[in-house]
């Protein structure tokens, strides 16, 4: 996986990081979302991105993103001072008129591990012109995790085979393979990914998981329910073939838990590695 880095893109012309800290902050990802609340600035989010679901306060805000894209109107309305974006959620175009209004914009790009959890919440704390909390709240989470990896390292005996599916109803299907974001959590949990031979996702086939033949099918708890329920899982062709079908060893979790890497990466690595053992 090549080494990703995180680029912190500031608009607001004659802007330095002593500036005043936001007022009004719109975010475009879920773990933008909950990290920007971490440091206490929730009741400063004014929108973010449909994706966005923690702390529960957030799905009363109002959501910018329509299929995930959003327009320059949708985000100026708010009237924001500071926009936080991942990589890509902003067009090119989006940007130079941001840029044209002199509405500061931060692009942050991920990366799922746990240096990279810790160089997204100290990234966010530039941002947010915090840099000493944001340095704090990553030494948190890094005790935090390194606790929950000793916990992983005594209480498992053997890593079992677990293959992540993405679903969103039974036509929309697609497995994780080496680099995505499941396949770092399920190796921090303790599990191993037998899907190793693609990168990121691909369309999900019952001859590619009957040869995978994991022991445990993970799933995000909504792709679980628009499949209609675990029941219904396991009589997916194939389920009867693989350990996890003949054992019934489906979990269900919620999604930006285990995918934000940020300062809940341990509790994300803690749940499912409970659920695996």
């Amino acid at each position: 996986m090549k080494r990703i880095l995180f680029l912190l893109i500031i608009c607001l012309e004659g802007l330095s990081l002593k500036a005043a800290k936001p007022d009004r902050i719109i975010t475009l990802s879920s773990a933008l979302t909950e990290t920007v609340d971490a440091f206490g600035y929730g009741s400063k989010i004014v929108a973010t991105d449909v994706t966005s679901t923690y702390p529960a306060y957030v799905n009363t805000l109002p959501k910018v993103s329509r299929n995930r894209s959003v327009s320059l109107e949708s985000l100026a309305s708010f009237r924001p001072d500071l926009i936080l974006a991942p990589e890509g959620a902003l067009s090119q175009a989006v940007q130079t008129q941001l840029k044209a209004l002199k509405i500061k914009y931060v692009i942050i790009e991920q990366e799922f591990s746990v240096k990279g959890a810790t160089n997204f919440i100290k990234a966010i704390g530039v941002a947010l012109n915090e840099p000493n909390k944001g340095i704090l709240l990553a030494k948190q989470m890094e005790a935090e995790v390194n606790k929950a990896l000793q916990t992983v390292k005594t209480s498992m005996k053997s890593s079992p085979k677990v293959v992540f599916i993405y679903a969103r109803g039974t036509g929309t299907m697609s497995v994780a393979g080496k680099g995505s974001s499941l396949d770092a959590i399920i190796k921090l949990a303790g599990g191993r990914n037998p899907i190793q031979e693609f990168s990121e996702y691909k369309p999900y086939t019952t001859e590619a998981l009957v040869k995978a033949n994991p022991d445990v099918i993970l799933m995000f708890d909504f792709g679980i329910s628009s499949l209609g329920g675990k029941d219904a899982v396991l009589k997916m062709p194939g389920m009867n073939l693989i350990n996890a079908g003949k054992n019934k060893k489906i979990i269900a979790m919620d999604g930006n838990l285990l995918i934000n890497f940020s300062t809940r990466l341990s509790e994300a690595i803690l749940e499912l590695n409970k659920q695996l053992r």
